[in-house]
């Protein structure tokens, strides 16, 4: 039987005159992986405190095992800015205690791309205080991983995590065998690690067993059963649940309740677009051209990001944009913006973007554009429109649309300077979804959104005709939203991939494989240095010479598999030859596999 670590009972907690948790009970066992939803406001992050014994709760009881060992990730970390990341993260350990860590080594490298912190100028040895936020978070984070818990509680840890970052956490929670508590709004993560869900709503706090999925489909189904009054959100359930039937059944593998009650419950929801009908409501706004790319030079300041980038933005394209943290996504999207904003005046540092003349762009980015803080809701909405049409003969007024995202009717009045960072984020959307753009960029548009925003968001752009970009860190958003994914591998070019995010993250393995071996051998022998003073010279040298050797025989497979993967492209309608390809490129990964393992075991030796 699994040991209880922490036991809430009958809990309640007050603010102003709000009820966030009212008579909460329950409990954390050995082996629990939690996951915490909710709208924003609704007390995730105030129930997690508690549980903590971070913030104390008015009623009720808390209560920890005796040797309980805890970890809390804050929206607020507590590092010393005076310190250095070496102090905060690693402590005292001398270089070759730590380097012979697996753990700590796959924490650095998972979290910050090696074990020489690249993404940082002095490495280990930067100072804390002129970093920003995202990057202390990433320290923090690291300190609380590297440590041994019995329970780690998160709230939020994948912002500021890129794809990779995040799909690497996913991994290594799944791997821990401590009991996790987390606070998130990325679906995907959620349904990677957890295996039961709390839903915090009204001051109650609903227990689900199973990731976000069989949270969804066990949702849907008791709010079938109920009867519940709240048809807008029910409906919104109910697509998503068809939507994660029919597109994704994998993610959930052991669904915790009946599968033919879910069935039966989306029999007669439709799919969440239909695209054909789309596209020809888009071409009617758009025309044949929105934007098109040629020969296309993207810079920010000396740095090339793109090159001769030759590529059509069409009518009706919805692209899921990703890529490594500073391959030029955002500044792609800003070129596109300013040579919209220019009629096609302003051009990049090469090549030409041609603009259709009947684009009409709305981008969202990443900062919350500032409105003034005496504006009323509604008012900052009416500002750009009162009425908004959504296509196919769907009419909102603004109050509508406010609703649509959380804004209810009291909410509509409140000024703008008493909104959080998520609802002035909602706002931002709003605002430009009224203004009826007939393409759109959006930036990162997860920030800051609860799940319940985010599934009526993406109810919205099911029926909006238009070409639509989106860069973000959100797979699950991607993946719902758009048809396509295309990727800045740093490498200077757009590459489109057919399987999506997946393939994204395989083929940044192979690169960061194939540049393992050559990054690796001189920390390895660093740290060793001592233990290689007691073996022969003769053996080391046999060692030293094959680890060349394979290191060599890793650069040239590197070199087959990329143009693998380019004549898999080129060839990409004969089947034939896709499969022949396909097996040199099996035989490839096989021996690049091979030759790893081996090159870890003579690292040993050398």
């Amino acid at each position: 039987m699994a040991t209880n670590l922490v036991n809430v009972e009958s809990v309640g907690k007050v603010y102003g005159t709000r009820a966030l948790l009212d008579g909460v009970s329950l409990g954390v066992n050995e082996g629990d992986r939690i996951g915490v939803v909710g709208r924003n406001g609704d007390g995730k992050t105030t129930l997690i405190r508690i549980l903590a014994k971070l913030e104390p709760a008015d009623d009720g009881r808390v209560t920890h095992s005796g040797d309980l060992r805890l970890g809390v990730l804050t929206q607020h970390d507590s590092l010393d800015p005076g310190a250095t990341i070496r102090h905060e993260v690693i402590g005292d350990l001398a270089d070759h205690e730590w380097a012979g860590d697996a753990k700590i080594r796959d924490v650095l490298t998972g979290l910050f791309g090696g074990l020489d912190l690249p993404a940082f100028p002095q490495g280990l040895d930067t100072v804390i205080g002129p970093l920003s936020g995202g990057e202390r978070r990433r320290i923090a984070l690291a300190k609380l991983l590297i440590a041994e818990q019995d329970l780690i509680v998160l709230d939020e840890p994948t912002n500021h995590l890129d794809v990779e970052g995040i799909s690497w956490l996913a991994g290594h929670l799944r791997a821990r065998r401590s009991a996790l508590v987390v606070v998130t709004h990325d679906r995907w993560f959620l349904d990677q690690v957890c295996t039961r869900m709390w839903d915090v709503q009204r001051g109650a706090v609903h227990d689900y067993e199973g990731g976000y999925s069989d949270y969804v489909f066990a949702r849907a189904e008791r709010e079938r059963i109920a009867a519940s009054e709240e048809a807008k959100r029910q409906n919104l359930v109910r697509k998503e649940l068809a939507w994660l039937r029919r597109g994704a059944p994998a993610r959930t593998s052991k669904p915790r309740f009946r599968i033919e009650a879910a069935n039966a419950l989306i029999a007669d929801v439709p799919p969440p677009r239909d695209s054909a009908e789309l596209m020809r409501f888009a071409n009617s706004r758009l025309g044949k051209t929105v934007f098109d790319l040629e020969d296309v030079t993207v810079t920010a300041g000396p740095k090339v990001l793109l090159k001769h980038l030759t590529w059509q933005l069409g009518p009706g394209d919805r692209i899921g944009l990703v890529g490594v943290n500073g391959a030029g996504k955002t500044s792609l999207l800003r070129a596109l913006s300013e040579a919209a904003r220019s009629e096609g005046e302003r051009q990049p540092a090469g090549g030409r973007i041609a603009v259709g003349r009947t684009v009409k762009l709305a981008y969202l980015s990443q900062e919350v554009a500032e409105l003034d803080p005496n504006l009323r809701v509604l008012e900052a909405v009416e500002q750009v429109r009162q009425r908004v049409d959504l296509g196919k003969g769907r009419e909102l007024t603004a109050s509508q649309l406010c609703e649509k995202f959380g804004f209810t009717k009291e909410k509509q009045w409140t000024p703008v300077g008493d909104l959080s960072g998520g609802e002035r984020r909602r706002l931002q959307i709003l605002r430009l979804l009224m203004d009826e753009p007939n393409v759109l960029f959006l930036d990162e548009p997860t920030n800051d959104l609860d799940i319940e925003t985010l599934t009526q968001l993406e109810d919205l752009l099911d029926g909006w005709p238009g070409s639509l970009v989106v860069i973000s860190h959100d797979r699950y958003f991607i993946e719902r939203t758009t048809d396509r994914v295309l990727a800045l591998l740093g490498d200077a070019t757009l590459r489109m991939l057919p399987r999506g995010v997946d393939e994204y993250l395989e083929r940044r393995q192979r690169v960061l494989a194939a540049a393992a071996p050559a990054a690796a051998a001189p920390a390895k022998r660093k740290t060793d240095e001592q233990a290689a003073r007691q073996r022969s010279a003769a053996e080391q040298r046999a060692a030293k010479k094959e680890l060349q050797r394979i290191e060599r025989r890793l650069d040239r497979i590197s070199g087959q598999e990329s143009e693998l993967h380019t004549r898999i492209a080129e060839h990409a309608t004969d089947f034939a030859k896709v499969a022949e390809l396909d097996a040199q490129l099996r035989e490839l990964t096989g021996e690049r596999d091979e030759l790893e393992t081996r090159w870890l075991e003579l690292a040993d030796d050398a």
